[in-house]
């Protein structure tokens, strides 16, 4: 129990509660840096070199949504957790040791179908850890925050993730750049190796600087029946669940698929990829700010219906980005990137607006489970998609066209969806404050 103010006004300014913000800013910014270096061109570049597919390679990157799935797990684990704080240092650390484990599978002396099978067991385990405990360490890290304030907190975490991971994609893609250059991939995977140990060693410090909570806000036990009827029985919720589906299913119909398009087809370097996402991610820096004041003083919905806008843009663009409009992937990679700023936190504060605070956990855990499932599911027909187009010489009616083009103008068609659903249903929505 800690030591603060009596008064509800003061008790934010406590020292605990400062130094609780601080670590948690600090947590994300290293947990960010791990989750680069098992997705995009990093993770296409581990896959490539033990022998997979495309289309595997594409399924095998989607598995972050597919991962979601684990959080339904947190539904009856919440029940038995009396110790938030422990929980989730177990299960994150473990999860941040797994992802960086994957860039020693190289040096195992074994076939390719038991590399494979180790690559989807460490990168499903990696993502079962992280996911389990996610929703959990969301509501009890953010306890720490003015609810007044959620939004421009979150856009902070958020730039300090962004700035410092600028300079973090550059050095490590300029090392792998490197080691590459000189045919010895390998030691670049040694490398990464190395980083994401130290990474998880600061992960875990940092969530040990988080202080335990107060009473009230610790993840209490709630009978099955009243999460059914306070969440799945919730009509503006359930609405809610049906945007994430939208919204999941467009973006992971394409974007599992760009990391060996931009390698293979539009002939990036590892280098080259991670000095557009730099500049994507300096764009998002500049943004994330004004879009977490915009969705304070408006609602977290308008905040997300404007983000899909932009994603809808992003998405454009990728229509007709091929290895001769290469400079295309550069335009989608920015609006993309600018768009996640108002997407990623907006859907986890979203359920603050229709479901009261003690169910956050099941809520959360129930609209990313469900959404999973769907994004999981594009991401399969996105792979039905792309096979079929390069099984025809990347020709559709005798025009020279690109899997990943089909599937980003699918995409757009489902976030224009998205749009009017968040536009006229989720927005005429009564919002509660707490």
């Amino acid at each position: 129990m800690m030591d603060t103010p009596k008064k509800t006004d003061d008790i934010y300014a406590a020292p605990d509660y400062r130094r609780s913000r601080g670590a948690y800013r600090a947590q994300c910014t290293f947990e960010y840096f791990v989750s680069m270096l098992v997705s995009d061109a990093y993770l296409a570049k581990l896959l490539t070199d033990i022998g997979l597919s495309d289309t595997l390679i594409g399924i095998i990157s989607s598995f972050v949504v597919a991962a979601f799935l684990f959080q339904l797990a947190a539904i009856f684990l919440v029940q038995k957790v009396h110790n938030v704080k422990r929980v989730v240092i177990v299960f994150s650390s473990m999860s941040q040791l797994l992802f960086t484990g994957l860039y020693l599978i190289p040096f195992i002396p074994v076939s390719l179908p038991v590399r494979t099978a180790l690559v989807i067991g460490g990168i499903l385990l990696g993502y079962f850890g992280n996911y389990l405990v996610t929703s959990m360490l969301y509501k009890w890290a953010n306890s720490f925050v003015d609810p007044k304030k959620r939004g421009d907190y979150s856009a902070g975490k958020e730039m300090i993730s962004l700035i410092t991971g600028m300079v973090f994609t550059a050095v490590v893609g300029a090392v792998i750049d490197r080691y590459e250059a000189i045919g010895n991939l390998h030691g670049g995977f040694l490398f990464i190796a190395a980083a994401g140990l130290i990474l998880s060693v600061c992960n875990f410090i940092s969530l040990l600087m988080i202080a335990k909570g107060r009473k009230e806000e610790e993840t209490a036990a709630v009978p099955f029946s009243a999460v059914v009827k306070n969440v799945l029985g919730n009509r503006n919720f359930v609405n809610v669940i049906f945007l994430t589906i939208l919204w999941n299913f467009a973006r992971y119909l394409t974007v599992g698929f760009l990391g060996t398009y931009k390698i293979k087809d539009l002939m990036l370097t590892v280098g080259t990829v991670q000095i557009i996402n730099i500049v994507g991610n300096l764009c998002r820096f500049f943004v994330s700010k004004p879009l977490g004041r915009y969705s304070d003083r408006t609602s977290f919905a308008k905040g997300i219906e404007l983000a899909m806008c932009i994603a809808a843009l992003a998405f454009a663009c990728n229509m007709f980005t091929a290895p001769k409009t290469w400079f295309l992937i550069v335009a989608y990679t920015i609006l993309f990137h600018v768009s996640t700023a108002g997407t990623n936190q907006n859907f986890f504060n979203i359920v603050y607006s229709y479901v009261p605070k003690e169910y956050f956990v099941q809520a959360t855990a129930i609209k990313n489970s469900i959404g999973s499932i769907f994004g999981f599911a594009a991401s399969l027909i996105g792979s039905r998609i792309l096979a079929a187009v390069q099984n025809h010489g990347n020709q559709i009616f005798g025009m020279q066209v690109y899997g990943q083009q089909v599937l980003s103008a699918l995409s757009l068609l489902f976030i224009i969806a998205a749009i009017l659903f968040t536009k006229f249903v989720i927005g005429k929505q009564t919002v509660m404050k707490q």
